[in-house]
């Protein structure tokens, strides 16, 4: 079953005008992509209920917080780790699993400071997100999470054993190059 995403559009002083809604990522992607071209104002993408932003578009300039990209691969864990990055003052967007993410990255969006890999997938799907990540964003850092039985994923950047907040927090800091 495909969610439902609304689209909004942000002006300087961050007030969101909603512009529309879309049935599944792909329909989202889509309406973001014919709205940044109406406007130079940030469009974004989201998940009402978890207030989960899926996409952004129109981001000139860089952004106050450090953006961080999570692909994740269940959707509690995904919205449980969005709320305490928030909360710490990172920008998250939010998918789950590579084909998401793969439809949401198409799209022009800015930089990101920072992909966070979930743990939560077979080995080889994780890689095979990382390569990718790799040969469309070269210069961005990855950071794995790993469960305390999986070994390091080749290619990331960096890679954690999951154990909570207070050793992700630092660890996403340290790869942003931030104190956040």
């Amino acid at each position: 079953m495909e969610r439902e995403y609304e689209l909004f559009e942000k002006f300087t002083e961050d007030s969101p005008l909603w512009r529309g809604h879309a049935l599944g990522l792909r329909e989202a992607r889509l309406k973001l992509e014919q709205l940044s071209k109406t406007t130079k104002n940030e469009c974004i993408a989201m998940y009402l209920p978890t207030k989960e932003i899926v996409a952004r578009v129109n981001v000139w300039g860089g952004h106050p917080k450090p953006v961080v990209f999570q692909i994740a691969y269940d959707r509690g864990l995904s919205a449980a780790r969005s709320d305490i990055l928030r909360y710490h003052g990172y920008e998250v967007i939010s998918v789950v699993g590579n084909e998401a993410a793969r439809v949401v990255l198409s799209i022009p969006a800015g930089t990101f400071d920072l992909f966070i890999v979930g743990h939560g997938a077979p080995e080889d799907t994780r890689e095979e997100m990382v390569v990718w990540l790799k040969a469309n964003f070269p210069t961005t850092p990855i950071l794995a999470l790993n469960a305390p039985q999986t070994r390091r994923l080749p290619g990331a950047d960096y890679n954690l054993k999951l154990n909570g907040p207070e050793t992700l927090l630092p660890a996403i800091a340290s790869a942003c190059g931030s104190t956040g």
